[in-house]
């Protein structure tokens, strides 16, 4: 599937999802609103009735306006206009709300007009969820005559409790929406490894196109039947097609070494070595190719010694090397190491051309290979730095990089010391 498809898909599907959302939003909250309005109704009513039976038993005349007042979401006054017996009230307001099906927790008290103060104050569960806080004093009305009040503490549960429906599809959308999210992570890994996938085939191919076209011109030039009679000619092909074919070995084995090594079937032979040795060791082989300046060691550990394969350590650091030295348009690398408690800690230092941050953390991937401006410039598979950071970890280490543009990279090896 082509880039701009899977842009097109996840515009679409994520235009799709926010207006889901905005519609989930919007019937949720008109939802809620209306049960709100449903459960201020409910109590309205219930509470009229118990006005209305403590008018007939007090025989008093109903006020003229409504005796019911909701001073905030949650609190209600009914002005009853006489002295109130507590238990009457309870008995009422529980016959009230339950003929109404209000079944969750409230609080009331008793205001006399007389002491101006609440002379009552009790808790009413509902016996379904834990028992709310009881509020200390219930607000007082400014009204100077006889009212009770009651509270609901959990009224916004109980009318997201009512809302069932409306819960369970928020819910599923959430999970649809963290799925989608998953999806898209997937899909964007899937297209980014598929793209690296095409950069290992084209850079594979390219490796291998270069020395099997030599290879064929040089056979074609052997099998040419005067060339028996130019031996320094014949020589000269025979050596251009042994040195092309163990380039082209090279160049598989490393990739089946790579493969080999992720399952596991190559086994790291640990003995303890010097990494000071080895270091010395991978120099070598450069000196004689490169200006004397451009390699310098500064080791300063002074205990060297790591349980590991020195074979595979010494990859790394000709794989660090060679890396450097490619990215490097005049070397100059420096190779450090120091003691950290009981690791040991090793650096090599270059002056190349650096890597972006929002690259760094992909170099170490396997076929990931940092884009330079021409693809084909520097050879490789993309394969060594995954291979580097693949022997490290199965050594117990771990391998930091430092790099900015145009200034170097620096790759931190830190290892345990055996001394």
């Amino acid at each position: 599937m082509r880039s701009q498809t899977i842009r097109f898909v996840l515009v679409l599907a994520v235009l799709s999802l926010v207006g889901i959302s905005v519609a989930q939003v919007y019937w949720v909250r008109k939802a809620f609103n209306q049960e709100q309005d449903h459960f201020h109704r409910e109590v309205s009513i219930a509470l009229n009735q118990v006005a209305h039976e403590f008018y007939t038993l007090s025989r008093v005349s109903p006020p003229s306006i409504n005796p019911i007042r909701q001073l905030d979401g949650n609190y209600y006054v009914v002005m009853v206009n006489s002295p109130i017996d507590a238990n009457l009230l309870d008995n009422l307001l529980k016959k009230s709300f339950s003929a109404r099906d209000i079944n969750t927790d409230f609080e009331y008290g008793i205001y006399n007009c007389d002491t101006e103060c609440m002379v009552f104050d009790e808790y009413v569960s509902s016996g379904v969820g834990p028992v709310l806080d009881q509020m200390n004093n219930l607000p007082i009305w400014n009204e100077s005559n006889y009212y009770f009040g009651v509270y609901f503490p959990n009224k916004e549960g109980y009318m997201l409790n009512r809302m069932g429906i409306w819960t369970f599809t928020t819910l599923v959308m959430l999970l649809v929406i963290l799925f989608f999210g998953y999806a898209i992570f997937v899909i964007l890994k899937q297209k980014r490894l598929s793209e690296i996938q095409k950069d290992f085939i084209n850079n594979m191919t390219h490796e291998f196109k270069t020395p099997i076209a030599t290879i064929e011109v040089a056979s074609d030039v052997l099998q040419q039947p005067n060339i028996i009679n130019e031996p320094e000619r014949l020589l000269n092909y025979a050596t251009i097609i042994n040195k092309e074919n163990k380039r082209l070995q090279n160049q598989v084995e490393r990739v089946l070494q790579m493969a080999s090594l992720e399952n596991d079937a190559i086994k790291l032979n640990k003995l303890e070595v010097s990494i000071h040795d080895i270091i010395v060791e991978a120099v070598k082989p450069l000196v004689s190719s490169l200006p004397a300046e451009a390699i310098s060691l500064d080791l300063q550990a002074s205990a060297d010694k790591v349980l590991g394969d020195k074979l595979h350590l010494a990859n790394v650091i000709h794989n660090l090397l060679d890396n450097a030295i490619k990215y490097s348009p005049a070397p100059n690398i420096i190779i450090r190491s120091k003691n950290l408690s009981n690791k040991i800690q090793f650096s090599i230092v270059d002056n190349g051309i650096g890597i972006a941050k929002e690259q760094i953390k992909y170099v170490f991937d396997k076929f990931y290979r940092v884009s330079t401006g021409n693809r084909h410039d520097v050879k490789g598979f993309g394969i060594g730095l995954s291979y580097v950071k693949l022997i490290i970890v199965e050594h117990g280490g771990k391998i930091d990089l430092e790099s900015t543009i145009g200034k170097g990279s620096t790759f931190i090896i830190t290892l345990d010391n055996e001394e």
